[in-house]
């Protein structure tokens, strides 16, 4: 992707209740400050200023967040009632996202599980990050799970380098990237989790972007595939050499993965997915992520069920 602008906003997918972006990275979703030359949401009402809703905070219900330096795919609900059954896929978990990254170093297992649980960092100066459990200063850390299998290894900029597909099965504040970083393999260009590099050594973004989406909504199933950005044609910088897992039998196995409850309530829409076997069942909500929840919601969708 060429760096973001107003008018080059690349739409992946579209129905009537729904759009999904392919967001660029280094690029804020919304802001109500002047100082912001550019957002999602300018992008967003610079193409559609007929979808804008002046009854929301930013004018466009984004269903879920990516962080400033993460490109990929993010779904924005067109009304309320969309909204409100996107909240409830992501509130039951039912919600898949897969992730591309190149990561520092050559991740020697094919595939695995990271379970490190994640808490706020209270250490002066680092308030603002996130960190493991065990770690000094990690404040209230909760179960945290990603899974990770390397697609290849190579070089970037001459030193080891893997290009890995993430799936988080949780959704802390930089999951992907604290987990990668406990691993001892920092997500390229992650200036917060990453490895300290001489400026000259540093890549023109965080190598970090929202793959693949799926949304199984009771009326229809959002889902897209956005373009893997992570290509010598794209980065000359990147250099793969061994080719570990093809990333289409993987995007294969996302889409034709079987809803383990569908023997008992029937086939949705679309049915969500799991790429590894199952590491165990999450810990349940509790009141306080429930009542976030709510919170959130209160803004914007339809009231939740009881």
């Amino acid at each position: 992707m060429e760096p973001g602008s107003v008018e080059n906003l690349s739409i992946v997918y579209r129905s009537s209740d729904f759009l999904v972006v392919n967001k660029h990275w280094d690029l804020r979703i919304d802001s109500k400050t002047w100082r912001e030359t550019l957002t999602l949401q300018k992008q967003l009402r610079h193409r559609f200023p007929e979808l804008a809703d002046p009854d929301t905070c930013y004018g466009f219900r984004f269903c879920h967040q990516l962080d400033f330096s993460t490109s990929g795919a993010l779904c924005v609900a067109l009304n309320k009632a969309a909204a409100g059954s996107a909240y409830r896929c992501f509130k039951e978990r039912r919600v898949t996202k897969a992730y591309l990254a190149l990561v520092r170093g050559h991740v020697q297992e094919s595939q695995m599980t990271i379970s490190h649980a994640i808490g706020k960092n209270n250490t002066e100066g680092r308030t603002h990050t996130m960190c493991i459990e065990g770690t000094q200063g990690c404040e209230n850390p909760k179960p945290s799970l990603t899974e990770l299998v390397v697609l290849e290894h190579g070089l970037y900029a001459g030193s080891p380098a893997s290009k890995v597909l993430l799936k988080p099965l949780t959704g802390r504040t930089h999951q992907l990237r604290v987990h990668c970083s406990a691993l001892g393999h920092p997500i390229v260009g992650d200036l917060t989790y990453g490895q300290a590099e001489g400026q000259e050594d540093q890549p023109f973004r965080m190598m970090l972007h929202a793959f693949y989406l799926r949304i199984p909504t009771q009326a229809e199933c959002v889902e897209a595939c956005t373009p893997d950005p992570f290509l010598p044609s794209l980065d000359v910088c990147w250099s793969p050499h061994t080719l570990l897992q093809p990333l289409d039998q993987l995007v294969q196995a996302l889409r034709a993965a079987c809803d383990p409850d569908s023997m008992d309530s029937g086939p949705g829409p679309c049915s969500p997915s799991t790429l590894l076997p199952e590491p165990g069942r999450l810990p349940p909500e509790t009141e306080a992520q429930r009542a976030s929840c709510l919170q959130w919601l209160s803004e914007w969708t339809l009231e939740p069920d009881n």
